[in-house]
């Protein structure tokens, strides 16, 4: 009789656990359901860094004729790269100054580059590409370099000035960006010769000729110029960017 009453309970037990089995499922997806969100914001990425300015040989020096003389240029690529040189732009002057040629090169080792200006060999490659006097050399230490793409043809200039002090003169011309924006120039490179911070280069494209030149020659810079500490009249040199490689 214990045994039949037993076995008659066999399917209550079984029907309770089968509810508590489900109860604790609906409980645990419950749960799930009623959880917080996670609101937490996502980090926004860091900005990149900007490009690490990189040191340049520029020569300066008129050609015969710039289309004979650019595949002569092309064709000492493996002498540029045995003394770390490397093609990085080349410029020419604007209207009758089209056969004055700019090329900067981008420079891994500065005495290598030195000792390649006064080569034998560079003043060989030189004469038989056409190059018409003696040429402008200086190896440029950029503290600013501006790469960022501009439409084609959009017109630099080139300001080359001796100055007191570096630190004092740079301190001035930071102070006058907004000026120079007004006058339709843009920033691009701002540096000095690797051996000789008093000997300052600088690079400005050019959205607006007529207020670049007027800005250029006006009293205000000559002023501006004078506060800075600049020594000398300065020179520039309008060009536009031919090949970049």
């Amino acid at each position: 009789m214990k045994q039949f009453k037993f076995l008659a309970a066999i399917p209550i037990i079984m029907a309770l656990i089968f509810i508590s089995c489900n109860n604790s499922a609906d409980e645990k997806k419950a749960d799930a359901t009623t959880a917080a969100p996670d609101t937490t914001a996502p980090k926004p990425k860091e900005p990149a860094a900007p490009p690490k300015p990189f040191n340049v040989m520029v020569v300066i020096h008129k050609v015969a004729n710039y289309t004979k003389w650019l595949p002569e240029y092309e064709a000492s690529d493996s002498a540029k790269t045995a003394n770390g040189l490397s093609n990085y732009v080349i410029g020419r002057g604007l209207g009758s100054d089209s056969n004055t040629v700019l090329v900067a090169l981008k420079m891994a080792d500065y005495e290598k580059a030195k000792a390649m200006s006064s080569s034998p060999y560079l003043k060989e490659r030189m004469k038989k590409s056409g190059v018409i006097g003696a040429p402008t050399i200086f190896y440029e230490e950029p503290v600013m370099q501006d790469t960022t793409p501009l439409a084609p043809n959009v017109a630099r200039v080139m300001v080359t000035h001796k100055v007191k002090d570096w630190d004092a003169w740079k301190k001035e011309f930071d102070s006058h960006k907004q000026t120079r924006i007004d006058a339709g120039l843009i920033d691009r490179v701002v540096g000095h010769s690797i051996d000789d911070n008093h000997m300052v280069r600088l690079v400005f494209a050019i959205t607006d000729m007529a207020k670049a030149k007027a800005f250029m020659a006006s009293k205000d810079l000559k002023d501006k110029m004078a506060a800075a500490g600049v020594e000398g009249p300065p020179t520039f040199w309008y060009y536009t960017v031919a090949k970049k490689y």
